[in-house]
């Protein structure tokens, strides 16, 4: 299993076009310097954007969000945000792709003189990759209910690592993953250095309490596009929601669970830690906010 990013293969990813700083290249031939600081150092800011329908689900959130984490490490685009949608839009019309579609837009800080941390020995402009794969969540991904284990691994203090910077540096993340998939889990859930609950490994987490639902501050998570959408949602619809402190002990006791990501949308929890939450499969709760999500990607997405 994969968790939320679990998903079938399809044949015609094979022959996918992918933009390299403009210029389209096959599959097997898109290649970038060994020399390039996101292979380096992992020196760089990515997005991941869905495409429904034609359209690309919230766009303007996820390029505003990925030239705030440049601006946060002081990497110059060197490019409008026009010009990357532009490019975005291109590669999916070279592809003509319309719907069932996953993008990861990876930008790096570019090409070094040499293996070397800082800034100043770069020597191009940033590296943008821009690759379309035709990729859509397991339909079971949708109700049976994960499998969460709680990792030792913590999201940390921002004077640390910036939780809040969506960097190519995810090795924290990557290690609670391993953890979690040790554990025969799905995601790993972490908490926060005060032993709060956070967020997950790849996707927000919250859970429902009483027909309220209950998230994280968010102090130590990224700032989600779809949790904040979620949020929104349920203001919008009366449904009690709450950025709160809770703990593990909160979670175990809740009568539903979910996570939220770019890729599955809204995806039901059934298992944490061994404990079943509520039914262990999808909760009315999330099932409605399922349905309230996916009018919201029409509506405006």
């Amino acid at each position: 299993m994969k968790g939320t990013h679990d998903y079938q293969e399809d044949p015609r990813n094979e022959s996918i076009l992918i933009d390299i700083n403009g210029q389209l290249f096959p599959r097997n031939e898109a290649k970038v310097s060994v020399f390039d600081s996101g292979f380096i150092l992992g020196d760089g800011v990515w997005e991941g954007l869905r495409v429904y329908k034609g359209k690309i689900a919230f766009l303007d959130q996820h390029i505003d969000r990925l030239y705030e984490g440049a601006k946060a490490i002081d990497m110059d685009m060197m490019l409008h945000k026009e010009q990357l949608t532009e490019r975005i839009i291109n590669v999916l019309l070279a592809n003509h792709m319309h719907d069932g579609v996953h993008i990861r837009l990876m930008v790096t800080r570019g090409i070094k003189a040499t293996p070397y941390q800082d800034p100043r020995v770069t020597i191009s402009p940033p590296t943008i990759v821009i690759i379309p794969e035709y990729k859509t969540a397991l339909p079971h991904t949708l109700v049976r209910g994960m499998n969460l284990f709680t990792t030792h691994v913590r999201r940390g203090y921002p004077d640390v690592q910036d939780p809040k910077l969506n960097s190519h540096s995810k090795l924290n993340c990557i290690t609670a993953c391993i953890q979690a998939a040790k554990a025969g889990a799905d995601e790993a859930l972490m908490l926060d250095p005060h032993g709060f609950v956070a967020t997950c490994n790849s996707t927000h987490f919250f859970i429902v309490r009483g027909r309220e639902v209950w998230t994280s501050t968010g102090d130590y998570c990224l700032g989600g596009i779809t949790r904040g959408n979620i949020i929104r949602l349920c203001k919008m619809h009366d449904i009690p929601v709450y950025e709160k402190n809770f703990s593990l002990t909160d979670v175990y006791g809740a009568d539903e669970s979910f996570v939220t990501g770019t890729f599955a949308g809204v995806a039901p929890v059934g298992t944490i830690d061994g404990r079943v939450i509520g039914n262990g499969g999808r909760g009315p709760v999330v099932e409605k906010l399922q349905r309230l999500y996916l009018q919201l990607v029409e509506d405006e997405g």
